[in-house]
C-alpha cells in the first residue's frame, strides 16, 4: 500500500516523522537543563549551566582528576572556539532525590525512571564523580575527543553525561552502557 503512494508523499511523511524524532530530542534535552538547572547553588545547582572554572559547589565538588581533566578539555576545545558548560556537576543526595521523584512522575515508574536518574545511593554526581555537559557543539567535541583526557560518554542515552576513564587516554573509551540501569554501579 506504501508503494502506491505518491513519492512526494511518502517523502513529506518520513520529513513529518524526522521532524518529530528531532524535536522530542530537544525537548528532552530541555527538560534535562531545566532538572538539572532548578536548583540551590548549594547542592549543586547551575541555573544556565556555568564555566568549568566556576567557584561553585558543582565544578568545585567534582574529584580532583576529573575536574582537572575537564578544564584541560575545555581549554583546548576553547582554542577551536568551543565553550565547555556543565549543565550539571556534583549534587547533593537531596537534590538526586529531587531528581529521582521528578523523573518518576515524568516516566511513570520508578524503574522507567532508574534508565535516566539513579538513586542517591548509586548516582555518580553525589560522589563527584559525573559531569553533564551543555551545548551539542561541546558534547559532540568531548565524545570526538574526550578519550584523550580520559573523560568518556558512559551512557547511550545521555550523550550529555561524563565520567573519568583514566585507561581511556591509552585505550579509548569503552563502549557506553545504554543507560543507568545496565551500570553495575547502579545495583550496589
Amino acid at each position: 500500500m506504501l508503494s502506491n503512494l505518491p513519492v512526494r508523499r511518502r517523502l513529506a511523511g518520513a520529513r513529518s516523522l524526522l521532524v518529530l524524532v528531532l524535536a522530542s530530542a530537544v525537548i528532552a534535552a530541555a527538560l534535562h537543563w531545566w532538572r538539572s538547572s532548578s536548583t540551590d547553588p548549594a547542592d549543586g545547582g547551575v541555573s544556565g549551566g556555568t564555566t568549568v572554572d566556576a567557584d561553585v559547589p558543582a565544578v568545585e565538588n567534582l574529584d580532583d582528576d576529573l575536574r582537572d581533566a575537564l578544564r584541560e578539555a575545555a581549554a583546548d576545545a576553547a582554542e577551536e572556539g568551543i565553550e565547555v558548560r556543565v549543565t550539571s556537576g556534583w549534587r547533593s543526595a537531596s537534590h538526586q532525590k529531587e531528581l529521582l521523584e521528578q523523573a518518576v512522575a515524568e516516566h511513570g515508574s520508578e524503574a522507567e525512571a532508574a534508565r535516566w536518574v539513579p538513586t542517591p545511593d548509586t548516582s555518580p554526581h553525589v560522589t563527584g564523580d559525573a559531569v553533564d555537559i551543555g551545548g551539542a557543539e561541546a558534547r559532540a567535541w568531548l565524545a570526538r575527543f574526550g578519550a584523550g583526557y580520559g573523560l568518556c560518554q558512559v551512557y547511550g542515552n545521555e550523550p550529555w553525561h561524563f565520567e573519568l576513564r583514566p585507561e581511556a587516554v591509552e585505550d579509548g573509551c569503552p563502549p557506553p552502557y545504554a543507560d543507568p540501569t545496565h551500570d553495575p554501579r547502579s545495583h550496589s
